[in-house]
């Protein structure tokens, strides 16, 4: 994965991270939403608006959801409760181990925090055998 000194994530990025992950199809979802798959499980998808997510001053429904799968109900909490965190969950997603991002914050976090996110995201979904490939492959030197 390129590295690039901690500029600002975008939209363009989980697209180019995930599609950059070993053995991933992209499949269209709801609204021809992309979902990123390993294995024929979802690591990231784009959401299409929902009751759960919307905003608390025009209750309009977020129309921006990014869902990245993550390693553990701890890594979500650790996500979700950092009040300076982007991230977030909604009721409907508790007991899912996933958080919730909406695209136009994705400029809150890095492109590096970004790589990590979505990594951490495939290895969650990904065979034991892939991976274990993947982070052999990825050891830091």
């Amino acid at each position: 994965m390129r590295r690039t000194d901690g500029r600002s994530a975008r939209v363009e990025d989980v697209h180019e991270l995930a599609l950059g992950m070993p053995h991933v199809r992209v499949c269209a979802g709801t609204q021809n939403r992309p979902i990123y798959q390993v294995g024929g499980k979802s690591f990231v998808f784009f959401r299409n608006p929902r009751p759960d997510a919307f905003d608390p001053d025009t209750g309009q429904r977020y129309d921006d959801v990014i869902v990245f799968w993550v390693p553990s109900e701890g890594d979500k909490l650790a996500m979700v409760q950092d009040e300076s965190s982007p991230f977030f969950t909604t009721p409907h997603f508790d007991g899912h181990l996933s958080v919730l991002v909406r695209a136009r914050r994705l400029g809150e976090i890095s492109y590096d925090e970004l790589a990590e996110v979505v990594q951490d995201a495939w290895l969650s979904r990904a065979s034991a055998r892939r991976r274990v490939t993947w982070l052999e492959e990825h050891q830091p030197d």
